[in-house]
């Protein structure tokens, strides 16, 4: 797929430390995971620090990256961010939140997100689609996916259709608006990514009773969360 496209990476945050030293930072494992899908040309952002504004100037899509931050801690960078994307959203303009970016797009189209009363979710986990839509051509209805988050979309903003679940997440992928989608798992994660992120955090897992070995064993390449991805792809050239 040839294209003079422009996606923009809107970063905000890193990588656990081991995963940055063996994956890259976030464009690059998105960039990666996107592979021949892709072939129009990156510019990123980081939403902390940078003018969102002008940097979107002449980009074809949105990314918004994982972090570490939470949305309910509303810090000034987060306000300014939702305010953004509030405006950015009716333009059609085709948007991809991950996790996080999921979560900051919900909140900013008047949801809620909040811990997650089910606890943290992570690993290698199956998920449920709920309903047709064409950023899941061609991923069967149950399909696992990687997933790394503590909080979640405990209430969708008004007019978003949910598009799949799991067991600890009722708001796995959002449709937001017209090109518009979150997801709460990590399509751009493979199997390398998850476990290093697993070891990462594999003290705060026991504490929670959690078997992070377990979790470690089961942990792979998710390829239909993945096509997720390319399924965004095509949506920004067609």
């Amino acid at each position: 797929m040839a294209t003079s496209a422009t996606l923009l990476i809107v970063v905000t945050g890193e990588p656990t430390e081991d995963v940055a030293a063996h994956d890259g930072d976030f464009p690059s494992i998105i960039a990666r995971a996107l592979g021949d899908h892709w072939r129009g040309g990156f510019r990123t952002v980081d939403a902390r620090r940078e003018d969102l504004a002008l940097a979107a100037m002449g980009a074809d899509a949105m990314v918004i990256t994982g972090s570490a931050a939470h949305v309910h801690q509303r810090e000034p960078w987060v306000l300014r961010t939702e305010a953004w994307l509030r405006a950015e959203v009716p333009k059609q303009r085709p948007i991809l939140g991950l996790c996080f970016g999921h979560q900051l797009l919900a909140s900013a189209l008047g949801g809620e997100v909040r811990t997650n009363p089910a606890g943290r979710e992570m690993g290698t986990v199956g998920l449920e689609r709920l309903g047709e839509d064409p950023i899941f051509a061609g991923i069967s209805h149950q399909f696992r996916a990687n997933t790394c988050h503590l909080d979640t979309v405990t209430v969708p903003p008004p007019g978003a259709v949910v598009l799949a679940r799991s067991e600890r997440d009722r708001h796995q992928c959002l449709r937001f608006a017209p090109r518009c989608y979150g997801v709460q798992f990590h399509p751009e994660f493979d199997g390398s990514v998850m476990r290093g992120y697993l070891r990462a955090r594999r003290e705060a897992l026991a504490a929670e009773g959690h078997d992070p070995d377990a979790m470690l064993r089961e942990a792979a390449d998710t390829p239909n969360a993945a096509r997720l991805l390319a399924n965004f792809a095509l949506s920004i050239v067609t």
